[in-house]
């Protein structure tokens, strides 16, 4: 990964953190990594546990920063979410996957914060 997509990538996370924040979430965990993987954030929204993801590009020539969010990376990012809620006692706890998408484009940045961004597989029910 580049020096420039480094950057990228801490500039959407310190943004993604700040409209969470904005949209009342609670900030529980940031870079959370276990055995397993990481998730970019968790947070609280009111009673609920949400396990955030960020995307960001700087053109969407190739598509939207949340279309980037494969398969693969969903049950990644659902393994580790299960794993965090079993050692915490948590699995009776609302659980959400949010993301929050950033364009950056012409020294503009448009958030996005997408709810319920993908759900969990019947196989992986909490």
């Amino acid at each position: 990964m580049s020096k420039e997509s480094l950057n990228l990538g801490k500039a959407a996370e310190e943004r993604a953190v700040g409209v969470l924040k904005e949209s009342g979430y609670k900030i529980l965990f940031r870079n959370y990594r276990n055995k397993l993987g990481e998730i970019d954030v968790i947070a609280l929204d009111r009673d609920t546990i949400c396990f955030v993801e960020v995307k960001s590009k700087k053109s969407i020539r190739f598509g939207l920063p949340q279309e980037a969010l494969a398969r693969v990376k969903q049950r990644k990012i659902l393994r580790v979410a299960l794993s965090f809620l079993k050692e915490n006692n948590l699995l009776e706890k609302k659980a959400r996957f949010d993301v929050v998408a950033l364009e950056f484009y012409q020294d503009k940045e448009k958030p996005k914060l997408i709810k319920g961004a993908f759900q969990v597989e019947e196989s992986y029910a909490f």
